[in-house]
């Protein structure tokens, strides 16, 4: 169901005190906007999953300094047309100087309450989990992995990686929400009369 204009404002709030389940739901409601952006401008899948991935990064770390005057997807897409062209200078600068010239994103801890994603993928059956995460991008894979198996910090994962520690948990979240719809997708449901809660029977 489409969010209202409303609903959005009370989810960004939350999300400026730190809810994780906040930014999940930004990520969710508007990566569509901002990755189907990005492949017109890229024609490249890689490149346009990289700089959604990036988008959020960035807006989540700065997301005190939203105003709220403007639209959220508007500030998202602005964000990431600026990351879009710092990319091509970056490698423009690359071709003439082979110099890979990398800043360091400022280091945000989110609430790491557990998520309903979180949830189900630890409540599954091993070898169906494992069957599952090996539907998911190789670079989602990697980040469950490290994560769920290797038990690793977010910080542990960004140095593993290479990566900053806010692409981490934005890539973190994406390949939750990825691998809850395969989990979802796989196993019969059964609803309690009550719609709440629901099962899956793996």
């Amino acid at each position: 169901m489409e969010k209202t204009d409303d609903s959005i404002k009370e989810i960004i709030q939350k999300a400026k005190k730190g809810n994780q389940i906040a930014f999940s739901t930004l990520l969710d409601t508007f990566w569509n906007d901002v990755y189907s952006f990005q492949i017109l401008r890229t024609k490249n899948e890689n490149d346009a999953e990289d700089i959604t991935i990036r988008t959020f990064s960035r807006a989540f770390d700065r997301i005190e300094t939203y105003d709220d005057a403007f639209e959220f997807k508007t500030w998202l897409i602005t964000i990431s047309k600026n990351l879009h062209v710092d990319l091509l200078r970056k490698r423009k600068r690359s071709l003439l100087n082979d110099m890979d010239s990398r800043g360091d994103e400022v280091k945000r801890v989110l609430d790491e309450t557990p998520s309903v994603e979180d949830r189900l993928i630890t409540e599954q059956n091993l070898a169906n989990l494992l069957r599952d995460i090996k539907k998911l991008k190789p670079h989602y894979q990697k980040v469950i992995n490290l994560r769920y198996f290797h038990e690793l910090s977010y910080a542990d994962i960004a140095k593993e990686l290479n990566e900053p520690i806010n692409n981490v948990k934005v890539k973190l979240l994406r390949a939750k929400k990825l691998l809850a719809e395969v989990i979802k997708k796989n196993c019969p449901v059964r609803v309690h009369k009550f719609s709440f809660p629901v099962l899956y029977l793996c």
